[in-house]
């Protein structure tokens, strides 16, 4: 079954999703002794043309996203270029996928240490940032020589199904990239399908701990290997030396870009009380100027949030803290989806907000002693995907990094930031293995040795 935009398959009913992921994988799978076998070199044209059909179509993709996610055309922009960046890094790899040989100078014996495609990839991506997170589902696995089936996501139909369709755009050949979506009340039935056919070898799932837990456990029962990227509650540091302008700006981008729904979002900020007046009333006054809007409707820094039921439990968080002694100092106000960014003061672990990941434009902050005490409340936390620490002493900010229990920290920098270049992903609950660098390989290859004896040195009994 061919998925086209033109036609999108919602996979719906139990007997119409059970075919449609049949017939995904089954193609997939009957596609890759032509992919896997393509030379590394011809594999990585077809990527680059990737990077060009992606920079093509913008204009398309900023109407997909605002209209099915609320996506400002800011935060759309910002994904696709770093969907770009991710294909030209997993290009870059190319000569890391040949060959290597080892010769044993006694005894002669040549061994080849090989990375092989490992077969069909499941990558399941999330609504929030439908194109950079559906890139980065399938570029390493298909560089490595894999094909692929991306489940996308049901809030984000059209948008994920036009990804497939663009990225097949650049010449990949019939069945290498499929795309399956259900409806919501079959996702769960569907991602187990997926995971249980026999033809997938490798799985990887960007979304919350929740569901990620499921993922394992299905990936579990069949001993397939599953690379998870799951919820985080980014802690920034704010220390008494820091350059409090910069470590301002760096909140309010972590905290606000995509309305907070971004894993790497800015939870909290935990601020050391020697400067936290000056911090926070500059922080109150940034925020302020910041405003949301739908972005079918209005052009806006931000834009909406996925539901308005996303907006409720959002509020919901804020009158929790209220009711237990935080302040709300500005925003929270709510029209349907649309909400403006929040600032909350004096958090506590009482609240809600102390371990829940909010996932929406509210910034908390927690007013603390010293750095002791605010590296303490940033590890009392089930989750370790992305924290920040604002200083102006490097040697002191490079021995509190060593201390964090994060997968990534930056050192006065926001917490949303993405390098396709280095290793991303999470301790704790935030998940396990790792996206970027030449971690990809690992995650999408079986890596083989291939040994030949010389005649004369073989074992005998």
């Amino acid at each position: 079954m061919q998925l086209q935009a033109s036609e999108l398959n919602l996979v719906s009913g139990s007997d119409h999703w059970a075919i449609a992921v049949d017939s995904a994988v089954n193609s997939a799978a009957a596609a890759f002794p032509v992919w896997s076998r393509m030379p590394v070199a011809e594999r990585a044209v077809i990527l680059r043309t990737m990077m060009d059909v992606l920079d093509a179509r913008r204009e398309e993709f900023y109407d997909l996203a605002a209209k099915e996610v609320g996506a400002s055309h800011a935060w759309t922009s910002f994904t696709i270029d770093l969907a770009i960046g991710m294909l030209a890094h997993v290009v870059s790899l190319a000569p890391a996928l040949e060959d290597s040989e080892v010769v044993d100078p006694q005894t002669g014996k040549r061994s080849i240490i090989r990375r092989q495609p490992a077969g069909v990839v499941l990558g399941m991506v999330p609504w929030n940032a439908p194109i950079v997170l559906g890139v980065r589902a399938v570029a390493g696995a298909l560089m490595c020589g894999n094909t692929v089936v991306m489940k996308g996501s049901e809030h984000c139909p059209k948008t994920h199904q036009h990804l497939v369709d663009v990225l097949n755009g650049a010449g990949l050949p019939d069945g290498v990239l499929k795309c399956v979506v259900s409806d919501p009340e079959d996702a769960h039935d569907t991602m187990a399908q997926l995971i249980a056919h026999p033809c997938i070898r490798r799985i990887n799932f960007t979304g919350s701990t929740r569901v990620g837990r499921d993922v394992a456990m299905e990936a579990a029962r069949y001993l397939k290997p599953v690379l998870l990227e799951l919820s985080g509650k980014a802690p920034l540091i704010v220390l008494e030396d820091a350059d409090l302008d910069a470590a301002v700006e760096a909140a309010c981008f972590g905290a606000f870009f995509n309305q907070g729904q971004i894993c790497m979002s800015t939870d909290w900020i935990i601020v050391v009380k020697s400067v936290a007046d000056a911090f926070v009333a500059k922080l109150q006054a940034r925020t302020a100027q910041i405003k949301a809007a739908d972005p079918v409707a209005e052009i806006a820094t931000l834009g909406r949030l996925i539901s308005a039921d996303a907006a409720k439990r959002v509020n919901d968080l804020i009158e929790d803290a209220v009711s237990k002694g935080a302040c709300l100092l500005v925003g929270g106000q709510i029209d349907g989806c649309v909400m403006q960014p929040a600032l909350l003061d004096g958090i506590a672990a009482n609240m809600r907000l102390y371990r829940e990941e909010t996932f929406g434009p509210l910034a908390s902050i927690m007013r603390v002693y010293d750095a002791e005490e605010a590296v303490s409340i940033a590890n009392d936390s089930e989750f370790g995907l992305n924290a920040a620490v604002f200083t102006r002493n490097l040697d002191r900010a490079q021995a509190i990094a060593d201390r964090l229990e994060y997968g990534v920290v930056q050192i006065n920098g926001p917490t949303v930031h993405d390098d396709p270049a280095m290793p991303f992903g999470g301790m704790k609950n935030s998940g396990y293995g790792r996206f970027g660098g030449e971690q990809a390989i690992n995650e999408f290859t079986e890596l083989r040795w291939i040994a030949t004896h010389q005649a004369g040195h073989t074992p005998t009994l």
